[in-house]
């Protein structure tokens, strides 16, 4: 028989809330007994203009590239935060965060989404609203979403627990 909460999707974008959230997540999915952590990140595609110099030719290579440092990134990320014994995938992904952390948790069929909230301040947040906001009102699944400092979560004493 499955646990209750099997699939955890957890957005990074390598901020140090995101990081955070990731420590929660590993801590969570420990006591619940999830299978898999799943580590997602978005790439937001650039928008050349028309008449970039270099022509078409060039971007796939850039967004291969980038695509590439990203996994690798993750890759360290995650070997660095997830103990043994805790499964995990890394993700990535092009296009709107929020979407596609969305339609990820429906591809994997996840159980839970954990979130750092935190985004832009000021004008940006009021036109755009938080990823972490639409992901919440959109997701497939339960969202749990984080602001720091986490009640009863203390981060320092976790990270110093599994590196």
């Amino acid at each position: 028989m499955g646990t209750l909460i099997d699939k955890i999707l957890v957005p990074v974008d390598f901020s140090e809330f995101s990081k955070n959230a990731l420590h929660y997540a590993v801590q969570f999915a420990r006591q619940s007994y999830a299978g898999k952590l799943y580590l997602i990140y978005v790439i937001e595609p650039v928008i050349y203009p028309a008449d970039f110099s270099m022509g078409q030719v060039a971007l796939p290579s850039v967004e291969l590239e980038v695509n590439s440092k990203a996994k690798e990134e993750l890759e360290n990320l995650a070997r660095k935060e997830i103990p043994e014994g805790l499964g995990f995938e890394t993700i990535i992904k092009t296009g709107k965060p929020f979407v596609e952390i969305n339609e990820t948790a429906s591809e994997i069929d996840a159980d839970l989404i954990i979130i750092a909230s935190h985004g832009h301040s000021g004008v940006e947040q009021i036109l755009f609203g938080s990823t972490a906001e639409k992901v919440v009102r959109k997701a497939p699944c339960p969202v749990l979403s984080l602001r720091m400092p986490v009640k009863g979560f203390n981060v320092q004493s976790l990270m110093g627990k599994h590196r």
